[in-house]
């Protein structure tokens, strides 16, 4: 690990400042994955700006707004304590679901939510340093679009960068229709809709995000709906535990009778970002919760896949993940 200089902070504004002078800076929270990285030599940062003591940890109720009724859950807050915030596995049971899934124990009761948000893929060629990789350095290629790619995407992906995002936790968000809260360096706020928060690789992999340098998240939001009865997280891993997803789906149904109102669904381990499935969505929209219905939105959704060289079987396990998801949450 290379030499950096660490530096505490007690509130955003100066977390801010600190980190929008230095292009090498990086806030650190739990710092799981972050420091995974600088060992590994992926990740330089000459700076790391202690952030865990800022205090946007709590798991609240929205009493204004457009969210007015939702949950705002602190970026600072630990992954373990807002899965089992009495809130949100009351009203959204999903994302409790989804957090439980990923890692283990020990890493949820460090990382963060905002950093949840902010992990990089766990692309194997991202992290071997002799390997070329368009996301890690810019112009080198990507190993793995004509090498070993079981592992990566199916939709999304160019020429330059076929990699996967690993959060369970985002994709829940995803399904959920969560935005992103921001602060930048003159104290401004902004929203970003959780759809728009990650981004495909494009000619640009080596961006994950739309934040801009100096931005800093400070809560996640998610809006009030009618899910809760009917949800359910799926992750199909080759291993029980402690294993990133081959493909994961995140469905929630509101449903009148056995008709269906609004179906969300998205996917994880097939993208660069949490993938909204809308053309399921759409087609389940005013259907009866059938599991023939579930075929053909499944099918409909997996028409546009373009899988690589070693990871086909992603389609057709994309498509029973998401039928079995949807009748796990009818089943509820």
């Amino acid at each position: 690990m290379r030499p950096f200089k660490f530096t505490p902070v007690t509130d955003a504004a100066s977390a801010i400042a600190l980190l929008a002078k230095n292009e090498h800076a990086r806030f650190i929270g739990g710092g799981t994955n972050l420091l995974d990285l600088m060992k590994e030599d992926v990740e330089r940062p000459n700076e790391l700006i202690d952030i865990s003591r800022l205090g946007i940890t709590k798991v609240s109720t929205i009493l204004t707004g457009n969210h007015s009724g939702g949950v705002s859950i602190g970026a600072v807050g630990k992954n373990a304590d807002t899965a089992n915030h009495p809130l949100i596995r009351q009203k959204y049971p999903l994302l409790a679901q989804a957090i439980l899934a990923g890692a283990s124990a020990q890493i949820r009761n460090m990382a963060t939510n905002g950093g949840n948000l902010l992990q990089r893929t766990r692309c194997p060629y991202f992290y071997d340093v002799a390997m070329p990789c368009n996301k890690r350095q810019p112009g080198s290629g990507c190993g793995a679009l004509e090498g070993i790619n079981r592992m990566h995407a199916i939709f999304g992906w160019s020429e330059h960068c076929v990699a996967v995002y690993p959060s369970d936790m985002s994709v829940a968000l995803a399904a959920l229709g969560a935005t992103v809260k921001v602060r930048g360096t003159a104290g401004q706020e902004r929203s970003i809709a959780f759809t728009d928060f990650h981004r495909l690789p494009g000619n640009t992999p080596e961006r994950d995000t739309n934040l801009a340098h100096g931005e800093m998240v400070t809560a996640i939001e998610l809006p009030p709906d009618n899910f809760a009865g009917n949800s359910y997280y799926l992750k199909v891993r080759d291993r029980a535990s402690y294993a990133f997803a081959l493909v994961s789906v995140a469905a929630a149904l509101e449903l009148s009778g056995s008709r269906i109102v609004n179906a969300r669904i998205a996917l994880g381990g097939v993208a660069h970002k949490p993938w909204r499935a809308f053309a399921a969505e759409r087609l389940l929209a005013g259907k009866e919760a059938t599991e023939a219905n579930f075929l053909l939105a499944a099918a409909e959704e997996m028409k546009s896949a373009k899988p690589l060289g070693h990871n086909l079987f992603k389609v057709e396990l994309g498509k029973r993940a998401i039928v079995r998801s949807l009748q796990m949450a009818m089943n509820k």
